[in-house]
């Protein structure tokens, strides 16, 4: 039997952030004899995604840290590893910018097929703000080809005239698994405590600057003066998840503010929520937002998330800088419209998002691809 061809994906690593179950819906759903997935990361530790991607058949190779004061020796690491691995003929990059010295170095070795791929829309003006608009106009020149979450990512990853060529990867997810379940409803609100005629707000995102908890926090504990009895339920970890926890203390919300830290069963726990907020500085095409509305719940978001996000009527887009009180009405307004939740996977695939024939187009993408070459 003919052995699959083996694409290596760029990661830091393989927790359940956006992209990560992204591309692990599409691994999930690729014929693996033809087409098998390696991932490089740069961390030591253990991601979520570690042991599923083993029993699968995936190989994963672990890279430092990136870090301006070891440039060099972490660029000498990818030279070796590509000394040590000349099969690679395509390899996949989810770091965006952060991809630019395993690139550069493939590029340099004649790698055929070069793919970074955009999955946000811009970046925060932090410390690392400067290398990353550095290092997204350096890597250009060394990719083959732009992949996107959507128009806004390509464009601020690759500029307007490569991001025009940029080729659409839909964030897309296995559509009857979010089908709408009263029986799920009712048992994730027994596990959590939580009765059934509570309103329930939810959250599912890393604890990082992005996601802007801390404002998410702000709007609930004003909704909470309106609304005594609600809940807020958040998924997911993260460097700021202690910041948050001391927050919900301060704001003596400590009783009605659930972590579950990292879930398999996001699926199910979208049941048991009546409301999606996110207030996020920046996304691509979350992956949580396709979620969310496949599970027909409505969603109160920020209005730096690309209008693209929307793919139904369940969307409210509202601006960071609106006051408070305007994120709570547009919270009552979507909780008490009159919503078929069952009806919504249907709305999704029509959209374009089901897993199943944007896992098969990929897969028949790295196919023609690895025989051109």
């Amino acid at each position: 039997m003919e052995e699959p061809i083996r694409i290596l994906m760029l990661f830091t690593i393989l927790n359940r952030g956006g992209a990560e179950t992204m591309v692990m819906n599409y691994y999930r759903n690729i014929d693996r004899t033809k087409v098998q997935f390696d991932f490089m990361v740069h961390r030591e530790e253990r991601g979520a995604y570690d042991d599923e991607i083993e029993a699968m058949g995936g190989k994963i190779y672990r890279m430092m840290p990136l870090h301006p004061f070891t440039f060099g020796k972490y660029q000498k690491q990818i030279a070796a590893f590509f000394d040590e691995h000349p099969e690679y003929k395509i390899i996949h990059g989810h770091c965006s910018e952060s991809g630019y010295f395993v690139y550069k170095e493939a590029s340099k070795r004649g790698i055929p097929v070069i793919i970074a791929h955009a999955h946000n829309s811009h970046a925060l003006l932090d410390a690392k703000w400067f290398f990353r608009t550095y290092f997204k106009h350096a890597m250009r020149k060394y990719v083959t080809q732009i992949f996107t979450c959507g128009e806004e990512s390509a464009t601020w990853l690759a500029g307007k005239e490569l991001g025009k060529k940029a080729i659409l990867q839909r964030n897309s997810i296995d559509t009857q698994v979010y089908a709408y379940s009263e029986v799920h409803r009712k048992e994730i609100r027994e596990q959590l405590n939580i009765p059934m005629d509570a309103i329930v707000i939810g959250h599912v995102g890393r604890f990082n600057k992005q996601k802007n908890h801390a404002f998410l926090l702000d709007i609930f504990h004003a909704f909470v003066q309106q609304h005594p009895h609600a809940h807020l339920v958040l998924v997911g970890v993260g460097e700021l998840m202690e910041e948050i926890q001391e927050k919900v203390q301060q704001l003596q919300l400590t009783k009605q503010v659930h972590f579950l830290g990292v879930r398999s069963d996001v699926p199910i726990l979208l049941h048991a929520m009546d409301l999606f907020l996110f207030p996020s500085f920046m996304e691509g095409l979350s992956v949580s937002m396709v979620e969310a509305q496949c599970a027909g719940l409505p969603c109160v978001v920020s209005d730096t998330i690309p209008t693209e996000v929307s793919m139904s009527d369940l969307v409210s887009f509202l601006s960071l800088k609106a006051p408070i009180s305007e994120w709570v009405q547009a919270m009552e307004y979507m909780i008490n419209r009159d919503i078929e939740r069952e009806s919504y996977p249907a709305i999704i695939t029509q959209a374009g998002y089901d897993i199943q024939k944007n896992a098969e187009w990929l897969q028949n993408y790295y196919l023609e691809q690895w025989q051109k070459h």
